[in-house]
């Protein structure tokens, strides 16, 4: 493909599909055009002419002159089929598709070598953060010890807002919906799903894993309140939706999405609004720090543009962390220092912890610090229910812990009187 020009079929002209559109226009030494244009809504008006347009895939699927498809539509399983056509057929594939990548990554990974086709999915993982590549190409993984950061932008945006604004959630929610850095589907970023989906593909390229999000924990962050963040700036933290990915000393790998605490010495906790930010550390290189927007039309588009750029050079991923024969098991043998609020004392599962540290019994928002087991999370989904927002705390990863039990005279000296 690397003597040939580009010529693409192009599924979906939302926010990031018409920012490539005139991205594209801005780069004419590409030498890369759009050919045609797969929209579900013909009905709905649109910037460019209607010939550009068809509701038709296999008119781009079935083209033998398009060598490119560029996936950019918001319903993973039409997507799930766009790809696995174009891939049987011989065409390359770009795609922005974090949820379908993550629920059929292994069978896309052997069409792929089956059919010897590149499937690139730069923009699928933070956005405008060249971060796949980078893991791909640069980090050998025995040298690599963890990946942790901000990788949903409209999560980042939605708790700068809160924090800095004062602004309720569904306040917060409703600005970045406008701003057009939200999900058709909220519920994917909020919920914490997308973060779910980008760690999901970030653990096969950093560490050679392949796994579902079934299989570790995560979280959103709808649930947090104003309450929680008035409780993080008495603290001295920031709030922020972190994916986290570190290796045990054990051998296994910890990994996790879920809103944390951040001190004002953690990079992260400078990352403000629509940005996304990453943190690898190594045994040689220590710790490297990205930065980049990872919401809105252009810096979605230039991570697609990217990926169709290195198409040019018969640029695809080689998977070598995935083939190594030592690969990192994932874990949930660890454990987890947490702040846990609700809105009502009896939804606060306290025999699941180690011990507790804080306890506090207000208003409408009674909360703990305490020290619980990894598997707990992952096994009882009660932190999850309306009302609860669980968040964890700064350097809250530990191997081993000393065994203490809180009296109850300290809870009631905490104003938790008969609550246990």
């Amino acid at each position: 493909m690397a003597d040939n020009k580009l010529t693409i079929g192009l599924f979906g002209f939302g926010v990031v599909g018409k920012g490539l559109y005139d991205v594209l226009h801005y780069t004419p030494a590409l030498q890369s055009s759009i050919k045609k244009i797969c929209i579900h809504n013909p009905d709905k008006p649109r910037a460019i002419a209607a010939h550009h347009f068809t509701t038709q895939a296999d008119e781009l699927l079935n083209d033998d002159s398009i060598n490119v498809i560029v996936e950019l539509i918001d319903d993973a399983d039409a997507a799930y089929h766009i790809v696995k056509t174009a891939l049987q057929k011989g065409k390359a594939v770009v795609s922005a598709n974090k949820k379908m990548i993550a629920a059929h990554f292994e069978e896309l990974l052997q069409l792929q070598q089956q059919h010897n086709t590149p499937f690139l999915y730069e923009a699928a993982c933070c956005a405008s953060i060249p971060i796949i590549r980078n893991l791909e190409e640069y980090y050998d993984n025995d040298l690599l010890h963890s990946i942790r950061g901000i990788i949903n932008g409209s999560t980042n945006y939605i708790l700068t807002q809160i924090f800095e604004q004062q602004l309720s959630f569904d306040k917060a929610l409703l600005l970045a919906q406008q701003a057009g850095f939200a999900e058709s589907n909220p519920k994917l970023d909020v919920g914490g799903y997308d973060a779910a989906n980008k760690l999901s593909i970030l653990l096969a390229h950093a560490f050679g894993i392949i796994a579902g999000t079934d299989t570790f924990i995560f979280n959103g962050i709808e649930n947090i309140s104003l309450q929680d963040a008035a409780v993080a700036r008495a603290k001295g933290y920031k709030i922020k939706l972190i994916a986290n990915a570190q290796k045990l000393k054990s051998g296994g790998l910890a990994a996790f999405v879920l809103p944390q605490f951040l001190t004002q010495h953690d990079d992260l906790y400078h990352v403000q609004d629509e940005f996304n930010g990453l943190i690898t550390e190594s045994s040689f290189a220590d710790k490297q720090f990205f930065k980049g927007k990872g919401a809105g039309a252009f810096p979605t588009a230039s991570a697609v543009l990217s990926d169709i750029s290195a198409l040019r050079y018969d640029y695809r991923y080689e998977y070598k962390k995935l083939h190594q024969q030592i690969a990192v098991p994932l874990t949930t043998n660890y454990y987890l220092k947490v702040f846990v609020s609700a809105d009502a004392i009896e939804k606060i599962n306290r025999d699941a912890f180690e011990w507790i540290e804080e306890w506090h019994n207000e208003y409408k928002h009674n909360w703990l610090i305490g020290i619980i087991h990894a598997s707990k999370l992952l096994a009882d989904d009660w932190w999850k229910q309306p009302g609860v927002s669980l968040i964890v705390c700064p350097d809250a990863i530990a191997e081993n812990v000393e065994y203490r039990e809180i009296s109850k005279r300290s809870l009631q000296l905490a104003g938790v009187v008969n609550a246990l």
